[in-house]
């Protein structure tokens, strides 16, 4: 590893630990329960264990081949979907009143989570050669109330605002997800980066309803796109953060000397070492 970064984790408090983390999926309680589905893929080879933390994901404890092969996957009884990142979706937690706006949507993890609660979801996603991955897991999912906008969230203005939305925010991912993740990073990646997330925070903030929900997300363990932009959220948009009830770490509110807003301490960070899943961010807010 880059001395470098372990210099960074180590002055955050925590460590670079590389383990190769479980593969995890989501069951889709739109076509098959979840009871249903061990026991149709156990015959197959398979076998399933509940992820205490979520909703409806499992590890995939045993596999004969790929579970993306199988025909339970082509007929949409499941996602597969690392752990942490089924947490903003169940954190931002709509109801069949909620309209949401996914603003950073392919391949659709999350737009197809969201819409199994939700009474509608707007699907945002920027780049035109995501848009097919989008639509087929929408489709293969059997979701029929998501409206798929192939825009920039930077500048998207509907004509309407939105009582919850998800800002799972572009980022430089983390060491966890990607095993050539420390050659190919820089420090001034990270603040590069946040300049997108800001701009996509700025624009989203206008369409979020006065007592609406907002949560900020990315698989990013840097500060420079964490805890620093939600400290931008809370002093430019007049943004509030809101306690959670979530696995991680609490935000820290002075990385590298620079001190935050205490706000910040109500985030939660996943530190892969810890949590025994990919690194995650995730943040909970709402106007004030």
């Amino acid at each position: 590893m880059d001395n470098e970064f372990t210099a960074r984790y180590i002055e955050l408090g925590a460590n670079a630990e590389i383990f190769k983390y479980q593969e995890c999926i989501r069951v889709n309680p739109l076509k098959i329960t979840a009871e249903a589905l061990a026991e149709r893929i156990k015959k197959k080879g398979f076998v399933l264990e509940k992820v205490k933390f979520l909703e409806n994901g499992y590890f995939v404890k045993k596999a004969r081949h790929s579970i993306s092969a199988l025909p339970e996957y082509l007929h949409g009884y499941f996602y597969i979907q690392e752990a942490a990142s089924q947490l903003p979706a169940q954190v931002l937690n709509p109801s069949k009143e909620d309209i949401v706006l996914d603003a950073c949507a392919a391949p659709g993890g999350k737009a197809t989570q969201l819409a199994v609660k939700a009474k509608a979801v707007i699907a945002v996603e920027s780049q035109h050669n995501r848009m097919p991955a989008l639509l087929n897991n929408i489709e293969r999912m059997g979701m029929k109330n998501i409206i798929c906008c192939n825009t920039d969230a930077r500048t998207f203005e509907p004509e309407m605002k939105f009582t919850k939305i998800l800002v799972n925010a572009p980022c430089s991912g983390n060491y966890i997800s990607d095993n050539k993740w420390f050659g190919k990073q820089k420090i001034t990646n990270f603040t590069e980066r946040a300049e997108i997330q800001k701009e996509i925070l700025g624009n989203v903030a206008n369409l979020l309803e006065d007592k609406g929900e907002l949560v900020y997300s990315t698989c990013s363990l840097e500060p420079e796109e964490d805890e620093i932009v939600v400290d931008w959220a809370i002093k430019e948009l007049g943004m509030k953060v809101i306690d959670i009830d979530c696995i991680g770490d609490k935000g820290i509110s002075s990385p590298f000397g620079k001190e935050l807003d205490k706000q910040v301490e109500k985030c939660r960070r996943l530190w892969p070492y810890k949590t025994r899943t990919q690194g995650f961010f995730i943040a909970k807010m709402a106007l004030r």
